[in-house]
């Protein structure tokens, strides 16, 4: 008798993501994986999540969900968090970790673990929405405090900036004593945290998480959304490869994040990791562009592994095991190899490697021919045809495609 196959099915949860699910949904049909893993033979499908009423006893068709919604839609979070105690879905990223774990509570963890944040501070909101228990509240435990003594204490110039933000929301530069108190003053009833800023800096670098695999790019926060991410490729050394991978990974594998982003910087010989609670980091070929391939590559391979081994989600993060390392009386270098093992584990880094050499050898091979295609060309054309006035559609559908190409003929090199 034949053996029957079995399906996997990967959903993708998306909001106004365009370019990046068609990449992924076209290299999948491209590849047409039938795998035979172990005794089992399986195929893969992909589509889409839809918002809609659900029955919280229904079983979930999907296998892994690549979840780019949930952060901020509620209803679909809620979903997950269903499929994932009923169905036992695997999800990116842990969702109970993205609802409950904002910048600030990321800081204070890695401050546990020994990581070198730079100083920071919560400061309470300038302005509060109306309660009927507000204003005895404040009036019994609210405390004026001086702009010059808290400045002072941490040192100008440093960064105010929300909480629990992203995409650069909020966020203020402060240099003096009257740069702070209008930096406040402005920033409503939002919650901020000042941080001390670390400069001169060397060296800027965003390391993109997902599983064990690890993207280095310099990172230039100054320049336009689509120079921020430069097309350098050698600017790190073995070394720092190694402390920026580990830095990372002991992140992600924390905090429950299959995909994750980590900002650092290097001032004298230390890297000081500045901003890493990235939980939906930035997907878009409209700033990646270069490292576009990268990231669908490595969500194909991260997805298909997850779903072909029916990897368990970590529901219930568990801190304990990081702790007992930094109990140890070892200098950080030692400590973060050690995290780095961990994380290694808890990502399954070896077997996942060793599931990719021998299921998905050709994938780059696909994925180049994808990339070269007119199919690509129309996908970045329509996310930047969303974006862009129309008289500068065509010239960064180029400005994109040509980094897209320079990427594969630098990795052919």
């Amino acid at each position: 008798m034949a053996k029957t196959t079995s399906v996997r099915k990967i959903g993708l949860s998306l909001a106004a993501d365009i370019c990046w699910p068609m990449c992924y949904e076209m290299i999948m049909k491209r590849l047409d994986l039938s795998l035979q893993v172990g005794a089992e033979k399986m195929r893969f499908e992909v589509d889409r999540l839809s918002i809609e009423p659900f029955r919280l006893q229904q079983d979930s068709r999907y296998d892994v969900v690549i979840d780019r919604l949930t952060h901020w839609y509620v209803a679909s979070r809620e979903w997950i968090k269903k499929a994932i105690i009923l169905n036992d879905l695997y999800v990116f990223n842990n969702p109970w970790s993205i609802q409950s774990m904002e910048k600030q509570t990321s800081y204070c963890a890695m401050m546990r673990l020994g990581f070198p944040i730079p100083e920071t501070w919560l400061l309470p909101p300038k302005s509060y929405a109306d309660s009927p228990d507000l204003q005895r509240t404040l009036e019994q435990y609210a405390r004026h405090f001086d702009f010059g003594h808290i400045g002072e204490s941490i040192g100008y110039p440093f960064y105010m900036k929300p909480y629990d933000g992203g995409a650069w929301a909020g966020v203020s530069r402060v240099d003096s004593d009257e740069s702070f108190q209008k930096a406040y003053d402005e920033s409503g009833m939002r919650i901020m945290n000042i941080q001390k800023s670390v400069e001169p800096f060397e060296k800027f670098v965003r390391c993109i998480g997902l599983g064990p695999q690890i993207r280095f790019v310099r990172y230039d926060p100054a320049a336009p959304l689509h120079d921020r991410y430069t097309l350098d490729t050698d600017f790190l050394s073995d070394h720092d490869k190694a402390h920026l991978k580990n830095m990372t990974m002991t992140i992600n594998s924390f905090f429950g994040w299959d995909f994750n982003s980590c900002e650092a910087l290097l001032k004298d010989g230390v890297w000081h990791p500045i901003d890493f609670a990235n939980p939906c980091p930035d997907s878009q070929v409209t700033s990646l562009h270069y490292h576009f391939p990268w990231l669908i590559k490595a969500n194909i391979r991260w997805s298909v592994y997850c779903a072909a081994t029916k990897r368990k989600l970590r529901p219930n993060l568990d801190f304990s095991s990081y702790y007992k390392i930094a109990g140890k009386s070892l200098s950080f270098e030692e400590k973060l190899e050690q995290y780095g093992e961990l994380a290694s584990k808890r990502f399954t880094e070896e077997r996942f490697f060793a599931f990719c050499r021998k299921h998905l050898p050709h994938l780059d091979e696909v994925a180049s021919e994808f990339f070269s295609s007119s199919d690509c060309r129309d996908a970045i054309h329509q996310k930047v045809r969303s974006m862009y006035p129309d008289h500068e559609i065509e010239e960064f559908t180029e400005l994109f495609w040509e980094r897209i190409q320079k990427c594969l003929t630098d990795e052919e090199a």
